[in-house]
């Protein structure tokens, strides 16, 4: 899933004025609004794995947002990164993941909304001399009939970046996905429920060197009052259990296999 969230600007609303009686005054929406949030989670999952040793995170965005559908921000949260190994994956990644993003969504009249842009993953104390970060762009495109919202889209990185240079052959990475979301009607509840693919350099968190797509899925239930949220995941991967050594610092022995988790969040 998406490690963030944004707000589309409010639709410009219109009414006419009635002659010589009395002047429309129903403000035009402002053309830069600032939105962001907090979350607290008991487990930072990115695409199916731990990225806290299964440990809680704290999390939090500011996005700023253009009425013509520009936005840009950051996103941030706690790692367990640390140069013990406590998680495998990210050893010597440090303790903060710092995402950088712009990008361009419309929602149309029909009801398709679409997101483009492009993501920055940095990685601010990690050890000196590794490459850590790089790129990727993302595009996606969502329906919203009624209560239901259905989303699909996909994330590339582009091979020769360092931070993705953890093999002699080609080294980008695809992750694909999508997202199906239901609000219950006269609640405050929304269930959730994401599949998501990964392949080439990302996918390498297989335990089988010769292995390196693996697919994610979970399912949330959720439930929001403005400005509050809380929520509970059910998240798994069909990577396997097996032990295999000799793979290297993407070898993972945990935080890869079925957990449950919760959050709590507020935004504004």
């Amino acid at each position: 899933m998406m490690r963030f969230s944004t707000l589309a600007p409010a639709a410009l609303l219109l009414a006419a004025a009635t002659p010589a009686i009395a002047q429309d005054d129903t403000a035009p929406p402002p053309t830069v609004t600032v939105t962001g949030g907090a979350t607290a989670i008991t487990d930072y999952r990115f695409r199916g794995l731990t990225q806290t040793n299964d440990d809680p995170a704290l999390q939090g965005t500011v996005n700023v947002n253009h009425v013509s559908g520009f936005y840009a921000g950051v996103w941030a949260s706690t790692i367990d990164g640390g140069p013990d190994g406590s998680t495998p994956l990210l050893t010597g990644y440090g303790d903060a993941e710092v995402d950088l993003y712009a990008g361009f969504t419309r929602t149309l009249s029909s009801g398709v909304g679409f997101d483009i842009g492009l993501l920055y993953y940095y990685y601010p104390d990690a050890a000196s001399g590794l490459n850590t970060d790089f790129f990727e762009p993302y595009a996606s495109v969502n329906y919203t009939i009624g209560p239901v919202n259905a989303k699909v889209g996909a994330n590339y990185a582009w091979s020769g970046q360092d931070g993705l240079n953890f093999t002699a052959g080609s080294d980008d990475s695809l992750y694909v996905a999508g997202d199906l979301a239901v609000a219950i009607p006269n609640s405050v509840l929304t269930l959730k429920a994401h599949l998501g693919f990964t392949n080439g350099s990302l996918g390498l968190a297989n335990p089988l060197a010769s292995d390196d797509n693996y697919t994610d899925w979970s399912l949330t239930a959720e439930m929001a009052k403005a400005p509050f949220k809380a929520g509970i995941s059910y998240v798994d991967t069909d990577i396997t259990n097996d032990t295999i050594a000799g793979v290297g610092r993407y070898a993972q022995t945990l935080g890869r296999g079925a957990t449950v988790l919760g959050y709590v969040g507020v935004s504004f």
